[in-house]
């Protein structure tokens, strides 16, 4: 029995990749249209994980990577929001690249599941996102 080498979901996040790489550069116009598109719960993080990541790091760039919001700095992605219908998960996440400063030692984590951004989540985004462009 053969089997999918990818799920339709990331087939399309291929395609979404592509036609990114074809318009040219994202502007935050772009990534703020994407959120717009997105709905219940992941709407809300995306539009709260974005203000909180802007208000923390001005320097950084909002651009779209894969169809999902990402921010960059000099080009590279540094962390993007990945809501969870996107690949049907039980919770969005915030994940950060090789491009931030996180190092802590011989392991530490990347990613982080979102279901509720508490002040106390906000906070601890607003560190990591400052800890990860410095």
């Amino acid at each position: 029995m053969a089997t999918k080498k990818f799920t339709d979901e990331e087939r399309a996040a291929m395609k979404e990749r592509a036609k990114e790489l074809k318009k040219g550069p994202d502007t935050e116009a772009d990534v703020l249209a994407k959120i717009a598109e997105m709905t219940g719960t992941d709407r809300e993080l995306a539009e709260r994980v974005h203000a909180v990541i802007k208000d923390n790091a001005p320097e950084i760039t909002p651009k779209l990577w894969y169809g999902m919001p990402a921010y960059a700095r000099n080009g590279k992605v540094v962390c993007h929001f990945q809501p969870a219908a996107k690949f049907k998960t039980r919770f969005a996440t915030l994940t950060f690249s090789d491009q931030s400063n996180l190092d802590d030692g011989a392991m530490w984590p990347v990613s982080f599941a979102l279901t509720e951004l508490t002040p106390d989540a906000e906070s601890r985004i607003a560190a990591l996102v400052k800890q990860a462009m410095s």
